[in-house]
């Protein structure tokens, strides 16, 4: 079965484009981590993060919480384009399946929004490492307007 494509808001390609560019210049988490957003398109985003040997687990493979970083960044990330400017995303839940170690090489994170509405949205994530499908994960976030926002 195909999965209708969702309604979204009006797309900002100058956001897009300004995530892309300044992507490998982020701190925090994102940045440690060496995630870098490679493309946006409408409701959609894909990253890379190279797997380092200080992000492995003394059994060889990426630590479970390096994996749920690069999902919540690309949960969140991928919305900023379809939301008004001033207003920011935050994840409130996602749930992670596992699906196999990650020893070497680059993950590929692909995000897709699965619906859109004013205050909320549900996002999936796929993870690929060396082609294969290493993680899938889905999660809800709440969009909120900066403070003092005329609410409606």
């Amino acid at each position: 079965m195909t999965t209708p494509a969702p309604d979204l808001p009006e797309f900002s390609q100058k956001t897009a484009d300004a995530m892309v560019a300044m992507s490998d210049k982020v701190g925090g988490l994102p940045g440690y981590l060496g995630i870098t957003i490679n493309e946006m398109t409408p409701g959609m985003l894909r990253a890379s993060m190279p797997v380092r040997e200080e992000l492995l687990t003394i059994m060889g493979a990426i630590h479970g919480g390096v994996m749920a970083g690069l999902v919540d960044h690309a949960l969140g990330c991928v919305l900023y384009p379809l939301m008004k400017p001033g207003q920011w995303a935050a994840t409130t839940e996602f749930k992670i399946n596992y699906l196999a170690a990650v020893k070497s090489g680059v993950l590929l994170a692909e995000s897709r929004v699965l619906s859109c509405g004013r205050r909320s949205a549900v996002v999936r994530v796929e993870v690929v490492n060396e082609d294969r499908l290493v993680c899938v994960a889905q999660g809800t976030l709440l969009i909120s307007d900066p403070p003092g926002a005329r609410k409606p």
